[in-house]
C-alpha cells in the first residue's frame, strides 16, 4: 500500500495539468503587476527617518497637499466669472428706433447729434443686465466680441441704468442750456437703452469646469543636490510632503529610464514566490488536492481574484485597499476546505499587500486578523441575519489593528483618518455582501460547497424521505454506516461532511426494489424464493447503477454520485456466488455475480465501502463480544485488500488500522450487554403485569 503510495505521488508531481494551470496563473499575474518600481523607503510622520541622510538624485516638483489642493478648489468654486457674447444687433435695430423719435419730436440737430454720440459710446463699450450681479462675486468678466474673448473689468461696462446716467450725463455737460433729464423723460430715450451683452450660461460654466480643473497639483520644485532629510530627523508635515513629491516622481519615472527589464524580472520573482507557497502549502497540507484538477484550479483563481483586487485598487490609490474585502477570499476557500489549509493559504494570498503597497504592514495585518475571525465567525454565525454579526466582528478586529497603528504612529487619536475608518466598514460589509458568489464558483468549478453538504445531509430532504418511505430498512441501515464512517474518518483527518452524505446515499438505488433486499422485507415475505443465484445476484447488483441514475434524476453532485458507484468497487455478491458454485455452477462466471462499478480513490470512499460491509455483516452476528466483533472488522478489511479493492485508493496501512479499532469501539458500544430483569412474582393483594425490561 505505501509503495502504491509513492507510484501515485510521482504520478501526480508529473501532471502536466497542474503546472499548466501555474504557468497561466502566472502570466495574469505579470500582466496584472503595474510597471514601476517600489519605492525602497517606509516612512510616517512623527517617526523619526531611520535610513541615510537623503539628498535629492534629481530635480521633481513639490506636490501640494490634500489640504492645499481642496483648499484652492474651494477658493475657485467661489470665483464664478460670467461669460458674455457680444451682440451688435441690438444697437442697429435701436437706429430706426432713433430715427423715428426725431421725427415724431422734432429732436433739435444739436440734442440729436449729441444723443447719438452718447449712444454709440455705451453701446460700443457694452451694456448688461442691471441684474448682473447674482452672477458672479468676481472683478472681472468675460467678454466674447466676434470670435476673440477677453476679460473685462466689469466697472468699465455699463449696466442698462448706469448707460442712461452716462447720456443724462454728457448731455448736461455738452449742452448745460437744455434740461437733461426732462429730455430723456420727455423723448422716451430710455426705451433705446438695452443690454447688448447677452449672458452665456453654458460657457459660463464650461469656463468654470475649466478652471477648477487646471490647478495646478504643484508649488515648486527640489532641484539635484538639494537636502530632503537627515538620518534620525523627525519626519514633520514639510518633510513627508518633500518625500511623497520624490516617491510620486520615482514611481512615474521608474522603469522609463533603460530599466525596465529589471522590473520584469523583480515582478517574475515574486510571482513564482508566491505560486510556489501555494503549491507548498497544498502539498505538505492537502497534497490529494494536486490530482483533483478542479480543487487545485479553484484555489488558483481565488488567488488570482485577491491579486487583481489589490492591483486594481492600489491604482485608485493606497487608501482603496482598505476597502477590498479580502476576509471573503477565505470564506470561499472555507466553503470547500478545512481550515488547516485555508489559513496558510490565506496567508500566502495577502503577501502582494507587503510588496505593492505603502500601507504594506499595517493591511496586511488587519486582512489577517479579519480572515481568521471571519474563518472562526462564519461557523457558528451562518444563517440568516446572523451572518451580519460577522461583519461587525470583523471590523471590530480590523478598527483595533488601525488604532494601534496610528497610537504606535504619533501616540494619540489625533492621526486617525475617518475616511479610513469608513473603508473599514465597507471592508467588512462586503465580506458578507460579496459571500454568495460561493455558489456561483461552486457551479463553474463542480466542487461542494459545506452548505450544500448540510443541505444534502438533512433527513428531511425528499429523496431521503423516499428512501425512508420505500425502504425503510436500507435507510436506518445508512443512517448506521453513516454515523459509524463519520466517527471513522475524524479519526484520520478525512472530510467528515462528504463521507456523511456519501453514506447516506449510497443505497439510494434500493428504492427501485426495495423488496429485494433482507432489510426491507416483510416477515414471511421471500423475494429470492424461485429465482437462481444469478439471476438473485443480477438483481442486487442492480442497485448501484438504480442509484447512479436516481442521482442524476435529483442533481445530486458527481462528489456523491462517486460514493454511490465505489461503495462496492468490483466486489462480488459472495452469497449467491457461493451458492451458484454449490449447486454445480461453473467458478469461471464469476463476472456475473461481480458489481460494474469503481474502485474507491479517496480514504474518504474507503471508509464508507467499508463501513457498508462491517454495519450489513455486524447484524449477522450471534455474538457481539469484543472477540467476535474485532474478528468480523479484521475479516471484512482483509478481504477487501486481498481482493484489490483499495489498489487505487489514497489511503495508508496506519489509516486503516486506525479506521479498524474505531469501527471495533463503536460497534461495541452499539451492540452493548443488556440487563433482564427478573419477573416480579404476583402480590396476593393485587395482581401485577409483569414485563421484561431492557437499558
Amino acid at each position: 500500500m505505501e509503495i502504491i503510495n509513492v507510484n501515485k505521488t510521482k504520478a501526480i508531481l508529473k501532471k502536466r495539468s497542474v503546472y499548466v494551470s501555474l504557468a497561466l496563473a502566472f502570466i495574469i499575474m505579470m500582466v496584472s503587476f503595474p510597471n514601476e518600481g517600489k519605492f525602497k523607503y517606509e516612512y510616517h510622520k512623527g517617526r523619526p527617518w531611520i535610513y541615510e541622510t537623503l539628498i535629492a538624485p534629481m530635480d521633481f516638483p513639490i506636490l501640494k497637499s490634500d489640504a492645499e489642493l481642496f483648499a484652492e478648489r474651494d477658493e475657485a468654486a467661489a470665483k464664478v466669472i460670467p461669460y458674455y457674447i457680444y451682440d451688435a444687433s441690438v444697437w442697429e435695430e435701436n437706429l430706426p428706433a432713433l430715427a423715428s423719435l426725431q421725427i415724431r419730436h422734432s429732436i433739435p440737430a444739436e440734442v440729436e447729434k449729441e444723443l447719438m454720440e452718447s449712444l454709440e459710446h455705451i453701446y460700443s463699450v457694452g451694456i448688461i443686465p442691471d441684474n448682473s450681479e447674482s452672477y458672479s462675486r468676481t472683478d472681472y468678466v468675460i467678454v466674447q466680441r466676434e470670435r476673440r474673448a477677453n476679460e473685462e473689468l466689469r466697472q468699465e461696462l455699463f449696466t442698462v441704468s448706469q448707460g442712461l446716467q452716462y447720456v443724462a450725463s454728457d448731455m448736461r455737460i455738452n449742452l448745460p442750456q437744455y434740461n437733461a433729464d426732462s429730455l430723456i423723460a420727455l423723448y422716451g430715450i430710455s426705451s433705446l437703452v438695452q443690454p447688448n451683452l447677452i449672458y452665456s450660461q453654458q460657457n459660463t460654466e464650461l469656463l468654470h469646469k475649466d478652471a477648477m480643473d487646471y490647478i495646478s497639483p504643484t508649488k515648486g520644485m527640489v532641484y539635484a543636490g538639494q537636502l530632503i532629510v537627515t538620518e534620525g530627523e523627525t519626519i514633520t508635515a514639510e518633510i513627508e510632503q518633500l518625500l511623497d513629491s520624490y516617491k510620486a516622481e520615482y514611481e512615474m519615472s521608474y522603469g522609463y529610464t533603460g530599466n525596465l527589464w529589471q522590473v520584469y524580472v523583480s515582478h517574475a520573482i515574486f510571482c513564482l514566490a508566491i505560486l510556489l507557497l501555494v503549491y507548498a502549502a497544498i502539498y505538505f497540507v492537502r497534497f490529494d488536492i494536486l490530482r483533483e484538477g478542479n480543487q487545485f484550479n479553484f484555489i488558483l483563481v481565488v488567488m488570482l481574484m485577491a491579486f487583481v483586487a489589490t492591483m486594481v485598487s492600489n491604482r485608485f490609490g493606497a487608501r482603496f485597499m482598505f476597502m477590498v474585502p479580502y476576509a471573503v477570499f477565505a470564506l470561499y476557500m472555507m466553503a470547500f476546505f478545512r481550515n488547516r489549509l485555508v489559513f496558510p493559504l490565506y496567508m500566502v494570498i495577502l503577501l502582494p499587500l507587503l510588496i505593492i503597497s505603502e500601507y504594506g504592514v499595517e493591511l496586511y495585518l488587519m486582512n489577517v486578523i479579519a480572515g481568521g475571525v471571519a474563518l472562526v465567525s462564519f461557523s457558528f454565525l451562518y444563517k440568516g441575519w446572523l451572518q451580519f454579526l460577522n461583519s461587525l466582528l470583523i471590523f471590530v478586529g480590523m478598527f483595533l489593528i488601525y488604532i494601534a497603528f496610528r497610537l504606535l504612529e504619533s501616540g494619540s487619536f489625533g492621526s486617525v483618518n475617518y475616511t479610513i475608518i469608513m473603508y473599514i466598514f465597507f471592508n467588512a460589509f462586503l465580506v458578507v455582501a460579496a459571500y454568495p458568489l460561493v455558489f456561483l464558483l461552486e457551479k463553474i468549478f463542480s466542487l461542494v460547497s459545506v452548505a450544500t453538504l448540510k443541505d444534502l445531509s438533512d433527513t428531511n430532504n425528499r429523496l431521503l424521505q423516499e428512501l425512508a418511505r420505500k425502504a425503510p430498512g436500507t435507510f436506518q441501515h445508512s443512517l448506521q454506516v453513516a454515523n459509524l464512517a463519520e466517527r471513522a474518518v475524524l479519526a484520520i483527518r478525512g472530510n467528515s461532511r462528504l463521507v456523511k452524505v456519501g453514506a447516506m446515499y449510497h443505497d439510494i438505488g434500493k428504492i427501485s426494489n426495495p423488496q429485494c433486499f433482507i432489510e426491507n422485507q416483510a416477515p414471511g415475505v421471500d423475494y429470492h424464493k424461485g429465482l437462481s443465484p444469478k439471476e438473485s445476484a443480477q438483481e442486487i447488483i442492480r442497485h448501484v447503477a438504480a442509484g447512479v441514475e436516481l442521482a442524476r434524476k435529483h442533481n445530486l453532485p458527481q462528489i456523491v454520485v462517486d460514493y454511490i458507484t465505489s461503495h462496492h468497487g468490483r466486489s462480488q455478491t459472495g452469497y449467491f456466488y457461493t451458492q451458484y458454485c454449490n449447486n454445480g455452477g461453473d467458478p469461471a462466471d464469476i463476472d456475473d455475480f461481480t458489481y460494474q462499478g469503481t474502485l474507491p480513490t479517496s480514504k474518504e470512499q474507503v471508509v464508507v465501502m467499508m463501513a457498508d460491509a462491517v454495519e450489513a455483516a455486524s447484524r449477522t452476528l450471534k455474538d457481539y463480544s469484543a472477540e467476535s466483533i474485532s474478528k468480523l472488522v479484521d475479516s471484512i478489511t482483509s478481504q477487501r485488500i486481498s481482493d484489490s479493492q483499495l489498489a487505487m485508493a489514497d489511503i495508508s496501512i496506519k489509516e486503516i488500522n486506525v479506521v479498524k479499532a474505531v469501527f471495533k469501539k463503536h460497534l461495541q458500544e452499539i451492540y452493548h450487554a443488556r440487563i433482564a430483569y427478573p419477573a416480579k412474582k404476583k402480590d396476593s393483594k393485587r395482581d401485577v403485569i409483569v414485563t421484561e425490561e431492557t437499558e
